[in-house]
């Protein structure tokens, strides 16, 4: 009887179907030549949510996205105008209080979930980027968007009626 009941429980449990996360995982790409960016990382919703201030903290770093940090792949490339060491790192973002600027942070301590245990000593480098206001669009889900022209790349950070973009420049490795 019990062989039976154990049968009956597992067979109905194994018809469920699994929920998708709430913040889906997202991952986008570009390529000029042998240079190489791959940005990976969970998709929020605005859900009827303050973003601002309230999901996305001002005076901290975020980790651009949910769950996980964000995890940009990079390979010879220069980030708004600086060089970028090559390889996988971090990408976080901090918004002042005001949200008139944000800083973008490239960190090497791979594996992090969220921005709990930033540590800024890990950091590769950082820059000033401005916030812009977004008109006539909401963004309910973060987005990550790289508009890509042949070695010229221009990556955007969207969110409710936010957008943050800077460049990036894909330079081709020196025989």
């Amino acid at each position: 009887m019990l062989i039976v009941f154990s049968l009956v429980v597992s067979t109905s449990l194994a018809q469920e179907a699994i929920a998708p996360r709430p913040s889906p995982l997202t991952a986008l790409t570009a390529r000029y030549k042998d240079t190489y960016l791959k940005i990976v990382y969970s998709q929020p919703h605005k859900r009827g949510r303050e973003v601002f201030g309230q999901l996305v903290p001002f005076g901290q770093v975020w980790r651009t996205g949910a769950n996980e940090a964000t995890e940009i792949t990079n390979y010879q490339r220069y980030f708004y105008k600086r060089p970028a060491s090559y390889g996988r790192h971090l990408f976080f973002i901090h918004y002042s209080g005001k949200r008139e600027n944000g800083r973008i942070i490239l960190n090497k301590d791979l594996g992090m979930w969220g921005s709990y245990n930033y540590n800024p000593k890990m950091d590769v480098f950082r820059f000033e980027v401005p916030v812009q206001s977004v008109t006539n669009v909401v963004y309910e889900p973060f987005t990550i968007l790289i508009d890509q022209k042949n070695n010229k790349a221009e990556i955007s950070l969207l969110w409710d009626k936010t957008k943050v973009s800077f460049p990036v420049d894909f330079i081709e490795p020196k025989s």
